[in-house]
């Protein structure tokens, strides 16, 4: 960037007294990784690079042979920031500000591996058209008591009451209070980042909570889903707690999912779900048509480790299935009660191990192809879908066979990323497939 011209990260960083500057992009698994740059070097204008190699970490670490994807010499990838994503980092000691950064070749092009650029090509997709989805994601994650020891089951933390929570206490207000101190300070980092957060509430789970955003597009969302998972883990360490996005971290407690609420609308920003008249459009049922046929093998970008399928099982408020009903929790595809101008289609599959990224585009990725293809839905579900099972993958590894079998998916969000992501997860089940757990001790080693 010129170190003359006026830029608005220029006035961002001077405006706000900032020291260093944290460029990060996410990984497949939604990591964020990067450098952390002193503000004078970073307003040299001389990008940051790092070796394409690095999107197809495993979460354990490891990466499947990469020199189908990027080459036998590791070469390096540009990472361009984006100016739309500079903000401030609150917790930080000193002052430091964050940007994300687009990844991107030495010809300017973007790389096919990166989550950010396969997000890119889905709304490219739904531009040309004319089209501009806007969504809004709700989380559930879990606070837990600190541990270093991974072989014990996690629990509820104390709150400052001094118990932990030994029941399931759904939309409490006073068990949500327990924990005022963390909440605070939460929401006053996520005003300080921008990330829009509207709504807090307590689920189901012993220390389960949820948290909605304001809705708008997709990118600026998944950008902001992917920093508010930072900012709950840091605020959690800071009160002596742990805050976790796993599927199913615990035994008896239901999982926690990322719903996804989505509708689309055209250049004068009138809802294509709705005719003219406020019913229902043409569109709109080809969308949810959309998701009925091609969730099931995307399931891999909703469910992405091996913990996730756990969550997806039944009789613990997830979906099994992809029926779709009206303001129906037990069905896989929802549709809230809403007026005309509002109406929308949520996703209730991925659960909130995702990266928010590839979720987006996988999500938006099987409503346009519905709506391209004019697929019809068969009729609504009007009673409870928690006996309907067997349309979603039931593993990782199902899941990874089912994406590897759909060129439409693959034409959708990159033929080259689709088989660099089955590999990364392919990698991961056959670690963990090594690994001897303590139920086959238990039950196994001195009975067979």
């Amino acid at each position: 960037m010129d170190s003359e011209a006026h830029n608005p990260m220029r006035d961002f960083l001077r405006e706000h007294n900032i020291h260093e500057v944290e460029c990060v992009i996410a990984d497949m698994t939604g990591i964020a990784r990067g450098k952390i740059l002193p503000k004078d070097l970073f307003l040299t204008g001389e990008h940051m690079r790092l070796p394409k190699s690095v999107l197809l970490n495993t979460v354990h670490g490891e990466q499947p042979n990469n020199t189908p994807y990027v080459g036998s010499t590791d070469p390096d990838m540009i990472c361009v920031p984006d100016p739309a994503t500079i903000r401030v980092v609150p917790w930080a000691t000193e002052r430091v500000a964050l940007v994300i950064h687009d990844c991107t070749n030495f010809d300017g092009s973007p790389v096919d591996l990166a989550p950010r650029s396969v997000l890119r090509q889905v709304l490219a997709r739904y531009a040309e058209r004319g089209w501009t989805p806007v969504v809004a994601p709700e989380m559930e994650f879990y606070l837990v008591a600190r541990t270093t020891n991974p072989h014990e089951p996690l629990s509820p933390p104390t709150g400052r009451s001094g118990f932990t929570e030994q029941g399931r206490q759904s939309y409490s207000i006073d068990a949500v209070n327990d924990f005022d101190p963390f909440f605070l300070e939460l929401s006053a980092f996520c005003k300080q980042h921008e990330l829009g957060v509207e709504t807090l509430i307590h689920e189901a789970g012993a220390g389960q909570m949820e948290i909605n955003f304001t809705h708008g597009d997709a990118l600026e969302l998944a950008d902001r889903v992917f920093l508010f998972k930072r900012a709950v883990r840091e605020t959690a360490l800071r009160h002596g707690i742990f805050a976790t996005f796993m599927a199913k971290p615990m035994e008896t407690e239901p999982g926690s999912a990322m719903h996804v609420h989505q509708s689309i609308v055209d250049a004068d920003g009138r809802n294509i779900f709705s005719n003219d008249d406020g019913s229902e459009s043409a569109l709109f049922r080809h969308f949810i048509g959309g998701l009925e046929r091609y969730v099931p093998p995307a399931t891999l970008l909703f469910a992405p480790h091996v913990n996730s399928y756990r969550r997806l099982s039944r009789f613990q408020s997830a979906p099994m299935n992809v029926h779709w009903g009206y303001d129906n929790r037990t069905c896989g595809i929802r549709i809230p009660n809403s007026g005309p101008a509002s109406r929308r289609v949520e996703n209730r599959v991925p659960g909130v191990d995702v990266n928010p990224y590839l979720a987006m585009a996988a999500t938006l990725a099987c409503g346009f192809l519905g709506m391209v293809e004019g697929l019809e839905p068969p009729a609504p579900t009007p009673e409870s879908a928690e006996h309907i099972h067997g349309d979603l993958p039931r593993n990782l590894e199902d899941a990874i066979l089912q994406l590897r079998g759909c060129p439409a998916l693959a034409e959708m969000l990159g033929p080259l990323f689709v088989q660099a992501f089955c590999e990364v997860k392919e990698l991961e089940f056959a670690t963990f497939s090594r690994v001897i757990s303590s139920w086959e001790r238990e039950h196994l080693m001195l009975l067979v």
